[in-house]
């Protein structure tokens, strides 16, 4: 504020330079460490998240290069303002390169006089506006002439306020320059009052806000898309979950299949979700009752996450059900599958244990589509069945899967499981399997809990203790358990 606005007022005393030192250098520390942050944020285009990172760094770096810049006006005091040359003698100006450099454009200063009409803009206040230093200033009658018409009011309400009133202006408005740009400026000023009371004269600054704006626009857009792309994520997940639960057997607990007689089997299964994806995976499991009395087993995974992929899983679930009706064996029926999702307009890779109990003989016929091997549990030890030929589902036309047969006892368990079920390298290797990797070292920790499944009277219990021992553990898909033990 200028010393002459009130007689009363002592002038106020300015901050030493020491001071102003030590908040330039704190200011640029912090934008030194805003600036680090805002590398670090994702680069990628298609990441909503780090978009708006950067755009709220960026917004920060803005505001602390305004800060920087108006401490170091603050710093060096205000420059020298020369009378105009006699082709304008009412308007006092800066030179348009002034010692200060680009740090004095930011702000601009004015003031215009009532009671002799004059007016005097420094070089900064041209510059923001975009007008001929050797020009007179403009009266504040022709100041709104350099503002949008949508804006002309506010600022004619703002100035007569406080020529009439003597209230302080503050407010934002748009200006066209001369070569056409158009900027956000921002104006505070207050009235300068005569020993009478009456207004004598006006004082403003003047502050180009224009990046400042379009970086908070930036953060607001990026904001609203980042919402945006959470609750579409919010849905999809609601929809694959709604989806999942309408294809996978809704029976919880213990099964017996089939219902009636005897040699029934008792089966169970559980579903484990990814703890570092909020998306539904592909995986299922299946049991059913065949009308020949037999029963179709199956585990699989389907590539990919979210709706999609759910509905590409009830396609095969459906697709493997109405074959297995049929009477289609599970070689066969592997190799429709893999021409099914070779067709289809969205392809994808998946793996599957197809399997086909026959009661009266205790015989399970299997083939595999690039899947884990099915684990039978028997007399406290476990084994994993050797498995016939067989390669991903979609990796190549016209394959060919090969089948094989396992006679059964009663009371003989059978673990069909998803890869994702054992994450590997999650626990310290156990006694002689330190030199054992991947999928070997995982089937070997499943096989570690016979001792256990002896226990279990039904196929139920041995679900809970897969959950006891996997279910906390980090998994970077979801995985699908399903237990099956032999009746008499």
């Amino acid at each position: 504020m200028p010393p002459h606005l009130s007689a009363d007022r002592p002038a106020a005393q300015p901050p030493s330079r020491g001071t102003v030192d030590a908040l330039i250098s704190q200011t640029r520390r912090l934008r030194g460490e805003v600036d680090a942050v805002r590398r670090e944020a994702p680069a990628d285009e298609g990441d909503a998240q780090g978009r708006w990172q950067r755009a709220l760094c960026n917004l920060a770096l803005h505001q602390l290069n305004d800060l920087d810049a108006h401490l170091a006006q603050l710093r060096d005091g205000p420059p020298a303002v020369p009378v105009q040359p006699q082709a304008a003698p009412a308007a006092r100006t800066a030179p348009a390169a002034s010692r200060h450099g680009s740090l004095l454009s930011r702000v601009g200063s004015a003031e215009w006089n009532l009671l002799t009409d004059e007016a005097s803009w420094s070089g900064e206040f041209y510059q923001i506006l975009g007008r001929d230093a050797a020009a007179p200033p403009l009266t504040l009658d022709e100041l709104p002439s350099l503002v949008l018409d949508e804006d002309r009011p506010m600022l004619t309400a703002m100035v007569t306020d406080c020529l009439i009133d003597a209230k302080p202006i503050d407010g934002e408005f748009r200006i066209k320059r001369p070569d056409g740009g158009v900027r956000t400026v921002h104006m505070m000023g207050e009235p300068v009052l005569d020993p009478d009371g009456s207004t004598a004269s006006m004082w403003a600054v003047l502050r180009d806000v224009s990046e400042l704006r379009r970086s908070q626009r930036t953060v607001g857009e990026t904001g609203e898309s980042l919402q945006r792309q959470q609750h579409v994520a919010r849905t999809e997940r609601r929809l694959a979950v709604e989806l999942q639960e309408a294809v996978l057997p809704p029976w919880r607990g213990s099964l017996r299949f089939p219902r009636e007689g005897p040699r029934a089997l008792d089966v169970a299964a559980h579903y484990l979700p990814s703890s570092s994806s909020a998306l539904i995976g592909g995986n299922w499991y299946d049991a059913l009752e065949l009308p020949d009395g037999e029963t179709l087993l199956s585990v699989g995974d389907l590539t990919g996450h979210g709706v999609t992929v759910t509905s590409g899983v009830a396609m095969l679930l459906g697709a493997l059900r109405g074959m297995a009706v049929a009477g289609t064996r599970p070689g066969q029926l592997l190799s429709w599958l893999n021409q099914l999702i070779d067709s289809t307009v969205q392809p994808a890779l998946g793996s599957a244990v197809c399997c086909r109990y026959l009661p009266k003989t205790r015989t399970l016929s299997w083939a595999q589509a690039g899947h884990p091997a099915p684990l039978l549990f028997r007399d406290g030890t476990g084994r994993a069945l050797a498995a016939p030929d067989g390669v991903l589902l979609g990796v190549t036309s016209g394959a060919v899967y090969g089948q094989a047969e396992e006679s059964l006892r009663v009371g003989d368990l059978l673990l069909l499981h998803t890869g994702g079920l054992v994450p590997r390298r999650s626990k310290a290797p156990l006694p002689g399997e330190a030199e054992d990797r991947g999928e070997t070292a995982a089937v070997r920790r499943l096989l570690g809990l016979a001792p256990r499944f002896g226990e279990a009277r039904t196929a139920q219990d041995c679900i809970r203790m897969v959950v006891e021992e996997y279910g906390g553990t980090e998994r970077e898909d979801d995985a699908c358990v399903l237990m099956v033990r032999i009746g008499s």
